[in-house]
């Protein structure tokens, strides 16, 4: 199971086509444009299933309070999609070639750290290098100045998705779907997933999502569990626990009714040392 991640317009959609060899997603904006909304692609490639989850990144490096409770009831069935497929096997990071924005680096947190608590490998994509005469050279130039923002990867793929009739275009773009499989086939590796209980999970983002709200303008609790209970069908005293756990912390997310302890993301990378986590 592979995230596809990045704000818009950075072709993530494009990517995700060139990787299924044919058009399966849309390159339009998407009816449900909010933060952490998901589609996902079934795709085969080199007789292995793969299911491709191409995500709605954030559009500013910060959101609103009204952008973080809609941001975790979509965090939430993506969450449930994951838990059933079998949890996360690599994140795919697309990003213009160009510019580090402010936004970009907030995408790599949201999705690196906060929903995958750094467990799950990630693969940088630079598109948009259509351009260039051998679309590598862009990496070498700006290698150091992406690591100089704090982001990294286990690899990258320096791409077009661009198809047109422009002369070595189409080499380009063959050259370019074959790079990005061959990050999926390397990468995303069926014995190393991450994963964690649905409930924990979604409350260890919600947690750590409230670090990029605006201001530090939390939401509160009731606001939360209201969206946990009305839009995410928990019942309310789950709905509650859940929400001590976000806007209270670790002190909550260690005390439970039923006297279970439950793990932060931090003490779950401990305990698992990066590998799988239950």
């Amino acid at each position: 199971n592979v995230i596809v991640f990045g704000e818009t317009g950075v072709g993530k959609s494009s990517v995700v086509n060139l990787i299924a060899g044919k058009e399966v997603a849309k390159v339009s904006s998407s009816v449900d444009g909010c933060t952490m909304s998901s589609t996902p692609y079934p795709v085969v490639l080199s007789d292995r299933k793969i299911c491709i989850f191409d995500t709605v990144g954030l559009e500013e490096p910060q959101m609103g309070v009204n952008g973080y409770l809609a941001a975790i009831e979509k965090a939430y069935r993506l969450i449930q999609s994951l838990g059933k497929a079998g949890g996360v096997h690599l994140l795919l990071f697309c990003m213009r070639g160009g510019r580090i924005t402010a936004t970009a680096q907030s995408n790599y947190r949201l999705f690196c750290e906060f929903l995958c608590n750094k467990q799950v490998p990630i693969a940088l994509v630079f598109t948009g290098l259509e351009k260039e005469e051998r679309m590598e050279d862009w990496w070498e130039r700006n290698a150091k100045i992406v690591e100089s923002y704090g982001i990294r990867g286990v690899s990258h793929a320096c791409i077009t998705a661009v198809r047109d009739n422009t002369s070595g275009q189409d080499y380009k773009y063959q050259e370019s779907a074959r790079m990005v499989r061959e990050l999926l086939t390397k990468y995303a590796r069926e014995d190393n997933a991450f994963l964690l209980e649905s409930q924990i999970w979604i409350a260890v983002f919600g947690r750590k999502l409230m670090g990029l709200i605006t201001k530090k303008r939390n939401p509160k609790q009731k606001d939360i569990v209201k969206v946990l209970t009305k839009r995410c069908k928990f019942d309310p005293e789950t709905a509650n626990k859940i929400a001590e756990t976000i806007t209270q912390g670790e002190e909550a997310l260690r005390a439970g009714a039923d006297g279970q302890a439950v793990a932060t993301g931090e003490e779950v990378q401990q305990e698992e040392g990066g590998g799988r986590a239950a």
